[in-house]
């Protein structure tokens, strides 16, 4: 084409994922197979409902440090020790923790996967939880906590969240916890936290590669079969907001040359129905390179690298949040210029090649996803976590596909409402707040590094 427009994209090709073998085991154990026959390997995750929504406020923090934990040693290996005998199958331990689960995996030859399997078993259902080892994980995180109150970026976020949600919500602190909730975490509260949580009913297996779904059947029987455990019920999350009206918090990071800016409001959960056409609606707002919220600040303005909004998914609650790092004197017009794009996302229709840029897009690097056992196994923890439907990845492309500009407009609309945004800014005050008072968007307040009030 000559004329400079972007082509056409072609029909999407056809994708079917996977075919899922599930049984569960006379002790509760969900075991998901996936046969995958490309390559001799396979990818065994073993995981559990026992993310960091289920840490009680006051010890926030132990989800993650538990899991971390669990590397550290069973009964039968220390953490060398069992580093080792991956190292001899030919694979690593690796280890995850979200919101909604705490995972433990491993991708080894076909061959070796009884061997991993008894290994994750170990890992998962027998930790040793050395002291000295948890005393280690306990004070790496406070000093990552203690790293991260100097690095803007990241107090950015945890500051979005705790302005975002109420200060009951466990979700308004980082699933790290926080330096006055790490600190207790001992490990009693971390060998209650696993014996609670970490138990067949609450878990699953999945193994995804060139694999016999009845010959993994017999393996896990014969790697998790005895595992034993009461399940524990997770904790009620609130998920009320910190503000009900538009506010302005400004975090003092003196003599700062940019300002990180997060601004945004809670959202629906994961579940809701509207999710594919909110994905749309982010996309076209802030999701993609070419999106509206970074063409403005970046392209026409030349205020930022990039300027992005996403949401949050979590199980009973999200936020939506847009981000961006600016020059300092430019903080309340990038703040200006965010919320104009909000407003217009609210008022508009969208045009056709962006609706058809966003679909697109969303259609066409899915299947690219799923390209490995790994990759596989991480969409099945993803689908367990949430109680999606066993047909959600084949019914995805066609449902994003079947979004209308309509429904972008309903959603955000709908779901985007400027007299809740929290705009959050963490810089320099004496640059940013007296412009940031003039835009006139809400009343300004003033805190130091740690959330403390300070005006």
């Amino acid at each position: 084409m000559t004329d400079g427009s972007r082509p056409p994209a072609g029909p999407p090709r056809p994708y079917a994922f996977p075919s899922i073998e599930r049984e569960v085991l006379s002790n509760g154990l969900t075991v998901l197979v996936v046969p995958m026959r490309r390559l001799p390997v396979a990818t065994a995750l073993l995981m559990s409902d026992a993310g960091a929504e289920c840490d009680p406020i006051s010890h926030a923090g132990v989800a993650a440090l538990t899991v971390n934990a669990m590397t550290e040693g069973t009964r039968r290996h220390d953490a060398a020790a069992l580093a080792e005998a991956f190292e001899q199958l030919g694979g690593s331990l690796d280890t995850g923790n979200s919101w909604a689960h705490a995972e433990v995996s491993t991708t080894v030859l076909t061959a070796h996967l009884p061997s991993a399997l008894g290994l994750l078993a170990e890992v998962m259902c027998e930790p040793s939880f050395p002291e000295g080892e948890i005393g280690r994980l306990r004070e790496e995180r406070m000093a990552e906590l203690l790293q991260q109150r100097t690095e803007p970026r990241g107090l950015a976020d945890d500051m979005f969240a705790r302005f975002a949600f109420a200060s009951n919500s466990r979700y308004a602190l980082a699933e790290g916890g926080d330096e006055r909730t790490v600190v207790g975490v001992t490990r009693d509260v971390i060998v209650a936290h696993h014996a609670r949580f970490v138990v067949p009913t609450r878990s699953a297996l999945i193994v995804a590669g060139d694999v016999d779904p009845a010959t993994i059947m017999q393996q896990a029987e014969t790697a998790f079969g005895r595992w034993i455990g009461d399940a524990g019920v997770t904790p009620d999350i609130a998920v009320d907001a910190a503000h009900s009206t538009r506010q302005v918090h400004v975090v003092g990071k003196p003599d700062s040359p940019q300002s990180e800016l997060r601004v945004g409001h809670l959202s629906v959960p994961r579940t809701h129905p509207d999710y594919h056409a909110l994905s749309i609606m982010n996309a076209i707002l802030g999701g993609l390179f070419n999106s509206r919220m970074n063409l403005n600040l970046r392209e026409t303005h030349a205020y930022t690298y990039g300027a992005f909004s996403r949401f949050d998914w979590r199980r009973r609650a999200s936020s939506f949040e847009t981000s961006t790092a600016v020059q300092s004197d430019v903080t309340a017009a990038a703040v200006r210029e965010i919320l104009v794009e909000i407003d217009r996302m609210r008022g508009e229709t969208v045009r056709p090649a962006e609706l058809s840029l966003a679909v697109d897009y969303l259609t066409g690097v899915f299947p690219i996803r799923f390209e490995t056992t790994a990759a596989i196994a991480d969409a099945l923890v993803m689908r367990e976590s949430y109680g999606l439907p066993a047909d959600y990845f084949d019914s995805y492309r066609d449902r994003v596909a079947a979004v209308t500009a309509a429904d972008v407009l309903r959603v955000a609309h709908e779901h985007l409402d400027p007299s809740r945004l929290q705009v959050v800014a963490v810089g320099d005050p004496d640059l940013a707040r007296a412009e940031l008072e003039a835009l006139n968007i809400g009343p300004v307040q003033q805190y130091d590094a740690s959330g403390m009030r300070t005006s």
